[in-house]
């Protein structure tokens, strides 16, 4: 078994549910679930979107960054030590990847290449089947 790991993978990490925040973020918006929840990085991905459809790049690139920052804050918080799985499956885990993936759009547009291209990689590294569901 040349090249192969020994080691065993961490386990999945798995941040808590969400469910207020959806619901704030439904009846009020992401920028009020933002306001509300700082750490709630599904509104953050969701104003990045908006940013980026806008054509407003650097707005788009600092929404994605706030809230990839805030969710690697909750991934450290809930045991993540710095790699490992972090599934699409869990829909709570999808503020921090689509923010990840947003981060990754908005690098590209302002010309930080290499680190579209690192956030596309830690977004396959996370989970392979969140790069392909957002792609």
């Amino acid at each position: 078994m040349p090249n192969s790991n020994l080691l065993p993978e961490p386990p999945a990490t798995l941040l808590p549910e969400d469910d207020e925040q959806l619901a704030v973020q439904t009846e009020h918006g992401p920028a009020e679930a933002a306001r509300r929840y700082p750490t709630f990085c599904y509104a953050w991905a969701k104003l990045a979107a908006a940013a980026r459809e806008q054509g407003e790049d650097l707005a788009a690139y600092a929404y994605a960054r706030t809230g990839y920052h805030r969710g690697l804050d909750q991934l450290r918080r809930n045991g993540w030590k710095g790699h490992g799985p972090v599934p699409w499956s869990h829909k709570p885990n999808r503020g921090f990847l689509k923010a990840l993936y947003q981060l990754s759009l908005a690098a590209d547009a302002i010309g930080e290449a290499d680190e579209a291209a690192r956030c596309a990689q830690f977004l396959r590294d996370c989970d392979p089947s969140a790069a392909d569901a957002m792609s």
